[in-house]
């Protein structure tokens, strides 16, 4: 069972991720328009219909803008915790209400059997209504998804230590933000524990933290503003290489684009469950 990445939005311009095996898919967030989605997916030969399920990170608008359109017109289910729901109702950006046939209700910690996958929302220190990460299991390999967060706490670094292969966030370069235009409050903002992690924070936990058993890692929603591909994958490879893991040779290490669909990746296959 071969598994399937690719990042089709990164950033806040809009956040979608797709995650699937040879014969259907999920999405992590849907933030960009429905016509991208289906045309990066188009030109992977993965038809739109494969997609079963939008699992939802939190309730900014760059990650649901189009939930409502994938719901009602694709009739796709959306998977969200109660409290990301309601803040997504509240919210003005999101185009189209979700219909609600095509609501799921899921809860932190509480493990959900879809298809050949085991889905996993935990809890991430950011600044929207309710926020989760993911943690996927596809046989005996594990996939995590950290979008936005502050900081790793203790339950986001459990989730970390397992994965195979890690989406994990390195929004700015300090230097970058703390001498940019934002104002103060938008710079307080970013750089809080309910804010975004900077690529110094996300190099030095995944150097100090790596085990080798993870084995891809790529970065994600990386500020317009604030940020630059080579800073941050330079941040994360010095840190490494610091303490001994050479990315390239130890682990692959990318930088996923914050508004152009990153390649399809064909990863390592993941055994049955009956295996």
């Amino acid at each position: 069972m071969e598994i399937r990445f690719m990042s089709i939005g990164s950033g806040s311009c809009g956040n979608c991720y797709y995650l699937g095996t040879e014969k259907y898919g999920i999405l992590i967030d849907a933030g960009i328009p429905v016509k991208t989605i289906r045309l990066a997916l188009k030109k992977e030969n993965i038809p739109f219909e494969s997609i079963c399920a939008v699992f939802v990170t939190h309730d900014h608008a760059d990650h649901i803008k189009s939930l409502g359109v994938v719901a009602s017109k694709a009739m796709i289910p959306i998977y969200t915790t109660k409290k990301i729901h309601e803040g997504i109702t509240r919210n003005y950006c999101i185009t189209a209400p979700i219909d609600p046939q095509y609501t799921r209700f899921i809860e932190k910690e509480n493990t959900l059997e879809f298809k050949d996958m085991k889905i996993t929302a935990f809890e991430v220190p950011h600044d929207g209504t309710d926020n989760v990460g993911y943690c996927i299991e596809i046989g005996d390999k594990v996939f995590c998804f950290l979008t936005d967060l502050g900081c790793i706490t203790e339950i986001a670094a459990e989730y970390i230590n397992k994965a195979n292969y890690l989406v994990i966030e390195a929004n700015y370069e300090e230097e970058m933000l703390a001498m940019g235009k934002y104002p103060k409050f938008l710079k307080d903002r970013v750089s809080s524990r309910t804010g975004h992690l900077s690529n110094q924070t996300t190099a030095r936990f995944l150097a100090e933290n790596f085990n080798e058993h993870l084995k891809y890692i790529w970065l994600c929603h990386l500020s317009e503003e604030n940020n630059h591909p080579e800073l941050a994958y330079k941040a994360v490879e010095m840190q490494m290489r610091s303490y001994g893991i050479i990315p390239g040779k130890d682990v692959y290490l990318g930088v996923l684009k914050r508004s152009t669909p990153s390649p399809l990746y064909h990863l390592e296959c993941g055994a049955s469950q009956g295996d």
